[in-house]
């Protein structure tokens, strides 16, 4: 895949990123105090910067800043850009659920997961502007078909580490059936299931018939990518109010 087709996108989301990691580091400023100020209290901030939270903070902008860096220099960038994002991704293991079971396992496994998870994701957009231009249908089927087998064996492990650290956070079948917080994690298993049944539908339908040249199956593909983006917005939405607005069960 041609890595001018990936700049745009990727300096979009890390820029977007960055401002993200900003603003929750302030927000979470204003949480300590109770009132707005604390977003910009010299003294809240500086507290938080002693906490896991200024860890996360500075591995996740040192991340996305290598990350946008390494674009910028091209293919000789690459591999900056891969240091860079896992370094982004590694912050999430010092906040949210996982880390307070002290456990390096489950980090490395939330690692892999996000890995994964952004694999997946920052193959969509390229795949879509490729299946739109009827000169690079052939390298929209080429990455349909890298992506398809690669998937085979990370959609697996994807689920897998999901559910294990599922099990690990809820526990027992009582509490994920009656809390909140399991409620709110089934719900997320079904549109992760359902966003795993369009992807291989994609590929059995679509990808055969661009093979054979079908401009119009190119177009469906595009519009199916649109869906798989709007559920993979809703998870993570879900996931972001598991990890920080629902409490464990107990």
């Amino acid at each position: 895949m041609q890595l001018k087709i990936n700049r745009p996108f990727i300096i979009f989301f890390a820029v977007i990123g960055l401002f993200a990691t900003l603003v929750g580091f302030c927000l979470r400023g204003a949480m300590l105090t109770g009132d707005v100020s604390g977003m910009t209290d010299p003294e809240m901030l500086g507290l938080l910067w002693t906490t896991p939270v200024g860890t996360a903070f500075v591995l996740r902008v040192v991340g996305l800043g290598l990350l946008i860096v390494g674009v910028f220099l091209g293919r000789r960038g690459l591999l900056l850009s891969t240091i860079g994002g896992i370094i982004a991704l590694w912050s999430f293991a010092h906040i949210g659920h996982i880390p307070d079971r002290d456990s390096i396992m489950l980090n490395l496994i939330l690692l892999f997961h996000l890995v994964a998870v952004c694999f997946w994701i920052g193959v969509l957009s390229p795949l879509r502007k490729l299946s739109l231009h009827p000169a690079q249908l052939p390298e929209a089927v080429s990455v349909g078909h890298r992506f398809g087998r690669l998937a085979m064996v990370l959609v697996p492990l994807l689920v897998l580490a999901g559910l294990y650290m599922g099990y690990v956070l809820v526990g027992t079948l009582s509490a994920l059936v009656n809390g909140a917080y399991g409620r709110a994690l089934i719900i997320k298993v079904i549109l992760v299931g359902g966003l795993l049944t369009l992807a291989a539908a994609n590929k059995m339908r679509f990808i055969p018939r661009m093979q054979a040249g079908d401009h119009t199956a190119a177009r469906h593909l595009a519009r199916s990518i649109l869906v798989e983006w709007g559920v993979f917005i809703v998870i993570l939405s879900m996931t972001a109010i598991l990890t920080s607005v629902l409490t464990l069960p107990m």
